[in-house]
């Protein structure tokens, strides 16, 4: 299965495999509680339907999440009240704000990993920057470059609107490189916020009203690489396998138009059963790399991207998991929303986390898992994987 090993912390890298060596994140200071975004939201865009306010209300409590961080503030829409107003054309407002707010948690996310890291910012040679809240020329990996103070001949990788599977999407890429490049150091950040898409409610577009309960911002960061210096890196994944593949003619299930009022998204009702009905092949595949039969779907663990509860619901159901195994993904969304592409990190953070709990409680943990994300296309993607903690 693998060429050779080294010995690193609790379990082996394999020699020339890309390995998770450090995640961070960050998110804007507006911490929005549950329970209170309806009221505050219907008072900010100056809406008083009934219908409506009790429509969101029941959405907000079957989406599961109880907090959420969010670049949208009260000095925001009294500085660009024209975002809270329908039909108004407010494109280069609102990219004025995302270019901004989406470079600042990028940077800091990437510093809390470089951080955690534990080597020079000087070591990095290659960055793949992911967003679908941003659009200019050049792009945000520039400017995340710069603040960061990267070298000049850091190689960048752009990903732009590949929505909630942007982030597996990008880990995809920045494993090719490390392990296309000996010695390579790449830093992945992904970085969104929902300001690009925020409206005042409409009975024109109850589809709205599910991001306004599901969706939050933030920035996640990964430095990937291969061989782990042992006096100072710690490994905390080994991505072994990587694959991508998109459902032929469902890409208007999820569909994002930009406009000159922003982001205008429609998701599909259907889109829970489509991944319901195509995820057991797509596992099988990966899962067959490293020896496991669909009918071991329990013995490996789980780092799925939580679109929403019917999601997860959905995958846990036709793969018939241990309610345990998508614990990290139902903590994520809960603490941080959907927070697109940025949520993998998140997912992955908690998922060491219940690894070590299980291993405190004696219990057996998993050494194999799969990381997974959907999105536009409908697009999966999806790494075969080791975990090196545990």
């Amino acid at each position: 299965m693998v060429s050779g090993e080294i010995m690193q912390g609790p379990k082996k890298a394999s020699l020339g495999k890309a390995t998770i060596l450090a995640l961070g994140k960050a998110f804007p200071h507006q911490l929005v509680m549950q329970e209170f975004l309806v009221d505050g939201y219907f008072k900010s865009t100056n809406c008083d339907d009934p219908d409506l306010k009790q429509k969101l209300t029941r959405l907000c409590k079957t989406t599961t999440v109880k907090t959420r961080y969010v670049v949208m503030s009260e000095e925001i829409l009294q500085q660009y009240p024209e975002l809270a107003i329908e039909g108004r054309p407010t494109i280069t407002q609102r990219l004025d704000i995302c270019n901004k707010a989406v470079t600042q948690m990028a940077i800091e996310a990437s510093q809390a990993c470089i951080k955690k890291w534990g080597r020079l910012i000087s070591d990095i040679t290659h960055l793949v920057y992911v967003s679908s809240s941003e659009a200019r020329l050049p792009g945000g990996d520039l400017y995340v470059a710069k603040g960061l103070g990267l070298r000049p001949e850091t190689n960048r990788v752009l990903l732009y609107f590949m929505g909630c599977s942007g982030g597996v999407a990008g880990l995809r890429v920045a494993k090719d490189i490390a392990e296309n490049n000996p010695g390579s150091r790449v830093l992945l950040v992904t970085s969104e916020t929902t300001i690009i898409g925020f409206k005042p409610p409409s009975a024109d577009r109850p589809y709205d009203l599910v991001g306004v309960a599901l969706f939050g911002d933030g920035a996640g960061a990964m430095i990937i690489g291969t061989d782990p210096v042992p006096s100072t890196e710690k490994p905390l994944f080994e991505l072994h396998t990587a694959t991508q593949h998109f459902l032929p003619d469902t890409e208007k299930i999820i569909d994002g138009r930009l406009t000159e009022e922003g982001i205008s998204f429609k998701l599909g009702r259907e889109l829970p059963q489509i991944i319901e009905d195509n995820i057991e092949d797509f596992c099988a595949k990966l899962m067959g790399n490293a020896g496991f039969c669909d009918e071991e779907y329990n013995k490996m663990f789980w780092a799925v991207h939580p679109g929403g509860p019917a999601i997860l619901n959905r995958l846990e159901k036709k793969l018939d998991l241990l309610p345990e195994k998508l614990n990290a993904s139902r903590r994520a969304l809960a603490d941080f929303g959907n927070a697109s592409s940025n949520t993998i990190v998140y997912v992955l953070e908690y998922m060491i986390e219940e690894n070590l709990k299980l291993k405190k409680e004696g219990g057996g943990d998993s050494e194999w898992g799969l990381i997974l994300a959907f999105g536009p296309g409908i697009t999966f993607e999806g790494i075969l994987t080791r975990s090196l903690t545990a």
